[in-house]
């Protein structure tokens, strides 16, 4: 069976640059490309048993390791190779930390990205070898493990409600936006704070916050 693979990433001329790389790097994987996180989100759903995700970490709708902690508490079998503009390495650790397969950075040669992408089809980490060395000495943050944990907990619908909540929306616009009741969003949110050992939906939308990032220079 062709590997499925989709390339997100709000760059249209990227994405030409990254399909290439995807085609050279596994001939005949069925492709598709997204430019938003809801678009890539929807996809995922659609297209059953994608097997990678090249994944931008800043688009439209998608800020930091965000986009990242969505795709793997939503598709969680589904491996997340982030290609970024960022290129410090405690970034490139935290993004792990966050179950990312392999992280590349855009300016990274094609042969990287073929790389990259054949060791992550094959259940391997991949960052590029002058990264591997700075990445030795750059140690996992315990608070990065702890909140990968507790989102792993959340089910797709609570870690979508609490991007909203993230937002400030209320339960009631909460509740249109999904297209659900408002007793359901209310007993979404009671889960969420149980699952992440929080008190209120101010200490909820902290937590989501700490996946923020500095937006890297336009590539």
């Amino acid at each position: 069976m062709a590997a499925k693979i989709v390339i997100a990433d709000d760059h249209p001329l990227f994405r030409v640059a990254l399909r290439t790389a995807v085609a050279s790097a596994v001939p005949g994987a069925q492709i598709s490309e997204t430019m938003d996180l809801a678009t890539t989100l929807a996809e995922l759903e659609e297209l059953v048993e994608v097997d990678v995700v090249l994944l931008d970490l800043h688009m439209r709708d998608s800020s930091g390791l965000a986009g990242l902690a969505a795709i793997r508490t939503q598709f969680p079998s589904v491996a997340v190779l982030v290609v970024s503009g960022h290129g410090d390495p405690a970034i490139v650790r935290r993004a792990l930390d966050h179950g990312a397969a392999g992280y590349v950075p855009k300016s990274a040669p094609a042969e990287d990205i073929i790389a990259a992408v054949r060791t992550v089809l094959a259940n391997q980490q991949w960052v590029p070898a002058q990264v591997a060395a700075d990445l030795a000495r750059v140690p996992s943050d315990p608070a990065d493990a702890n909140l990968a944990s507790r989102l792993s907990r959340l089910t797709g619908q609570q870690f979508r409600v609490l991007g909203l909540l993230a937002e400030g929306r209320l339960n009631k616009q909460i509740a249109d936006v999904l297209d659900i009741q408002e007793r359901t969003v209310k007993a979404h949110v009671s889960a969420i704070l149980d699952k992440l050992g929080v008190r209120n939906r101010t200490q909820a939308s902290v937590l989501l916050r700490r996946l923020e990032l500095t937006q890297p220079p336009s590539s």
